[in-house]
């Protein structure tokens, strides 16, 4: 769908719903809604741990962020989430996350309980919310009934929007930010036939350019939902969704030294390689001529990258009552990905094709009991190539010809031609000369299909009126395709299959101490899978499918309270955790992670205002397991010729480091997280409010030698209604004007080459009118 399509659908009614009123500058797109805000506390989660769930009763942490929330905190991206969900503090995801962080490692993402398609470990697709209404997030392993995935951390629900069958109802919303940003939506339910049909679209368009040099995001969202009930027993909800995005990676600044974090000090001169050449590339060493302050918006990016996707989503879910103890439900998920990422920096991702289906059903009876069984297949051909990036050897204030890197005769020689002048790595290891070496790069090339069936059961028992355990138990069968798409010339192509089953088992007790207090313990234990990009498998050097992606064994044990009085509005709970699981790394192996904690929330509503608190404290660690990071420590890109600005080791950078099995910190993930959002209605038409949050400093690379310091987030807004279909809201981010930094990548790898910084402070100017 073209832009221009979407530009006018939204633009001609937006625009004459705004000439009726006063004349106004500028216009938003977001949907604020005028019914009362909902706590997270106050809405189920569907389709999760059985039909619908309230918090108070599921035995796992979790935080519910509803339609009204996502309005009120201005939610838009996945790392927004951190407001509300204690232990959710994401890296950057070279600027456009995809993929939830929680606990300290990443997590997974799920729309209408289906496992989404999603990023390569956090670098992937900039997502769109103009199709969701409400976010569940959980912590820990998805339960039994969402089946065995890559990660592990927690996961994310994505609740999609449904046609509604009893109100008709349109909303128009523009808005306007700093940095020549736009949004545009319209969003209308039809009523087809009372009680029977409606039709809902929902589209958006999006036009931002950025704070960050050469940045800049594109897209277009549409969504067409129907609904359908022939009798009050049976309803079928179907989703269509289509999204284009064009968007620039964005690296943050390169060389984070302890200067630069605390500072905006960088050190400054092109890096030279062994072999004398200033091309950013392995082992390169830097003489620094000077150190200056850099400004903020220099990030490592460059005009000519390409970044683009496209992808198609179906839901749909049929659920029938046969009576109050039976209830039938069945779910359909299909997605359609391409991708296309061609970065300077040699840095190529293509994902020519991705499918991924998946239908689960499942039958709930008298509402303890859930049985059900799930195929899902994904099929993946796709080409990547990240062995020759080197980031720190580029100075950033100097020409973009800096941050290039053309390949070498000798490069290209390790790598396959794949269109003129494109190279990427083979998807399987050759020794063409026989020599006994392989003489490729191998990165996360593939071709692959994955069959995944699986079944499940889940029981609740009551051992007393106030005291019930529930245990589930899932098997899934995996049987796994992979093959080299671009084999070199002359040799058959590597290929290889794998089956395996996976397992997960969960046990939980649940005690009522008072009709309003609950105590609940969890453990939970499974497998899962370690998967490239787009969820395909790989071959490793030997041109095999490793065992030990089917074989990453996760455990969980929390215990913790939940209070929700009935006769007020408000909610708090309290949760210890201990939590083990694996991390994919860059190269393609796997780490181990362990995590122990506290995390509370407290939810309070009142006539004129509303408030929530959400805190946590993780003791996150690597479990005597291996780690590595592109380069050692940042002094290793630096050589000793200006003691005065940095010792350097003269190493050089990128020079991958491999740390032996420690229980060392996890690096790039803050102990102690807090946040309040809070609302007041000043008077029926005047509302204000803001959120606050905090994380407590914490060590950017492996071996601690630069820290992100203690760092909070401000940001503030007040709403007008103009009338009861108009309203104009001003929203101001980081209104105290941090320079605050973050991770760019998951896991650490980046710790020592590149650190993100955030935006200053900005407003943004939004408009709804609703009829």
């Amino acid at each position: 769908m073209k832009k221009t399509v979407i530009l006018a659908l939204t633009a001609i009614p937006l625009a004459a719903s705004v000439m009726a009123q006063e004349p106004m500058e500028i216009i938003e797109v977001m949907g604020r809604d005028s019914e009362q805000l909902v706590l997270p506390s106050e809405d189920e989660t569907e389709g999760l741990f059985g039909l619908a769930e309230s918090l108070k009763d599921i035995p796992r942490a979790a935080t519910v962020i509803n339609e009204s929330l996502m309005q009120e905190a201005a939610i838009d991206d996945l790392h927004d989430i951190a407001r509300f969900a204690p232990n959710s503090y994401a890296a950057a995801g070279f600027g456009n996350p995809s993929l939830p962080t929680i606990r300290g490692q990443l997590g997974e993402l799920y729309e209408a309980g289906m496992r989404r398609q999603a990023g390569n470990n956090g670098l992937g697709i900039p997502m769109s919310f103009n199709a969701i209404e409400g976010i569940a997030v959980v912590k820990g392993a998805p339960p039994v009934m969402l089946g065995t995935s890559q990660r592990v951390g927690g996961f994310v629900n994505l609740q999609p929007k449904t046609a509604n069958v009893n109100r008709e109802h349109t909303r128009l919303t523009g808005e306007w930010g700093q940095w020549s940003q736009y949004r545009l939506q319209l969003d209308h339910n039809a009523v087809l036939k009372s009680d029977e049909h409606a039709l809902r679209v929902s589209a958006e368009y999006i036009d931002e350019d950025s704070f960050y040099d050469y940045h800049q995001h594109r897209s277009d969202d549409l969504l067409v939902a129907y609904q359908w009930q022939p009798n009050s027993d049976t309803q079928l909800d179907v989703a269509l969704e289509y999204y284009d995005v064009a968007w620039t990676d964005n690296a943050g600044i390169n060389r984070p030294t302890q200067n630069l974090i605390d500072n905006n000090l960088y050190i400054t001169g092109q890096g030279v390689q062994p072999n004398g050449s200033t091309v950013p590339g392995a082992g390169a060493v830097i003489s620094p001529t000077g150190e200056v302050r850099i400004d903020r918006s220099t990030t490592l990016n460059d005009p000519r990258d390409t970044n683009t996707a496209e992808t198609t989503l179906l839901h749909a879910k049929l659920q029938h009552y046969f009576n109050d103890d039976l209830v039938l439900v069945n779910r359909t998920y299909y997605q359609y990905l391409t991708r296309e990422g061609i970065n300077q920096n040699s840095f190529v991702e293509i994902i020519d094709d991705a499918h991924t289906f998946e239908n689960r059903t499942e039958l709930h009876i008298a509402k303890k009991t859930v049985i059900g069984a799930n195929l899902r297949v994904n099929d993946v051909l796709g080409y990547s190539q990240f062995t020759t990036e080197a980031d720190n050897p580029i100075d950033l204030t100097g020409p973009l010809s800096n941050r290039r890197i053309p390949l070498t005769d000798a490069q290209q020689a390790r790598l396959i031609e794949l269109r003129p002048g494109l190279f990427v790595s083979p998807g399987g290891q050759y020794d063409l000369d026989g020599d006994g070496a392989g003489d490729f790069n191998l990165s996360d090339t593939t071709d692959s299909t994955s069959y995944q069936w699986g079944v499940f059961a889940q029981h609740e028992q009551a051992l007393t009126e106030r005291w019930s355990i529930t245990g589930g138990v899932r098997a899934d069968y995996y049987d796994v395709e992979a093959e080299d798409p671009l084999a070199p010339a002359g040799v058959d192509a590597k290929r290889d299959s794998y089956s395996d089953w996976l397992s997960a088992l969960s046990l939980s007790t649940q005690y009522a101490w008072t009709p309003d207090l609950t105590l609940y313990a969890t453990a939970y234990k499974s497998d899962s899978t370690s998967n490239s990009m787009a969820g395909g498998t790989v071959l490793n050097t030997a041109g095999v499918i490793d065992e030990q992606n089917f074989a990453t064994e996760n455990e969980l044990y929390e215990i913790g309270l939940k209070y929700a009085p009935s006769d007020a509005r408000w909610y708090a709970d309290a949760t210890l955790f201990d939590q083990t699981r694996s991390l994919r790394n860059r190269d393609g192996s796997n780490s181990g992670i362990r995590t122990e904690g506290i995390e509370g929330q407290w939810h309070f509503a009142a006539d004129s205002y509303w408030v929530t608190l959400a805190a946590s404290y993780i003791d996150a660690y690597w479990d005597n397991s291996a780690s590595s990071q592109g380069t050692g420590q940042v002094a290793d890109a630096f050589d000793d010729s200006r003691p005065d600005i940095i010792e350097g080791t003269g190493l050089g950078s990128p020079n991958f480091t491999l740390f032996p099995a420690s229980t060392q910190q996890l690096q790039g993930i803050p102990e102690v997280q807090a946040s309040m959002v809070a609302g007041w209605s000043i008077t029926e038409q005047w509302s204000v409010g803001g959120d606050l949050s905090y994380t407590k400093h914490f060590p950017l690379d492996f071996l601690q030698t630069v820290f992100i310091r203690d760092q909070h987030t401000l940001n503030l807004h007040t709403q007008y209604h103009v009338t009861p279909q108009l309203s104009a809201r001003l929203d101001v981010f980081n209104v105290t004007d941090q320079d605050n930094w973050s991770p760019v990548f998951e896991g650490g790898y980046f710790g020592a080459t590149l650190a993100f910084p955030s935006q200053p402070v900005h407003a943004q100017l939004s408009v709804r009118y609703a009829f």
